[in-house]
């Protein structure tokens, strides 16, 4: 008989944590990584060409005044793009293409459209390549070309312009 007392509260003690075990347990939904999300981006390209062009082009590093294989910087990425996906000339500046698009609001990109930043100041100092669904492709200083997502903060608190070339 003291056997089966002693039991007893160590199963209570059983039902009870598992009784508050299920009343915290929330439903676990996996979020995919931002590579995962880039890589949906360029699997819905609507443009085979661009998507080409883009995994062609991946890492090669940076290089300010670059326009080859060797090394690339962001205004000329976006110049060779441009003129080889959609046969759009562009100026040779970041700047100075900001000055060249018919601006558009954010939530009115289109795949092709730029992007452009400032990092220094008032004054556009990058460029990028608006894909779909938050991203864009960019030569970046520290990572080469790469496709991005333009909601991260170092983006949105430094976004100043996007449109179409005219």
């Amino acid at each position: 008989m003291l056997k089966k007392f002693t039991q007893f509260p160590v199963i209570c003690l059983l039902i009870g944590l598992l009784f508050l075990a299920s009343c915290g347990s929330k439903k676990y939904v996996a979020q995919k990584s931002t590579a995962a999300r880039a890589a949906d981006a360029m699997s819905n390209l609507k443009s085979k060409q661009l998507y080409r062009f883009i995994t062609d082009w991946s890492g090669v590093r940076y290089k300010l005044g670059g326009l080859d294989k060797n090394g690339i910087d962001c205004s000329g990425f976006a110049l060779l793009l441009q003129k080889q996906i959609y046969n759009v000339e562009l100026p040779r500046r970041s700047k100075d293409q900001a000055d060249a698009i018919k601006k558009k609001s954010y939530g009115h990109l289109k795949e092709g459209d730029l992007v452009f930043f400032s990092f220094g100041g008032k004054e556009v100092d990058h460029v990028g390549i608006y894909l779909n669904n938050d991203f864009f492709v960019h030569a970046s200083t520290t990572r080469g070309v790469i496709v991005d997502d333009l909601t991260l903060p170092a983006y949105q608190n430094t976004l100043v312009k996007a449109g179409s070339p005219k």
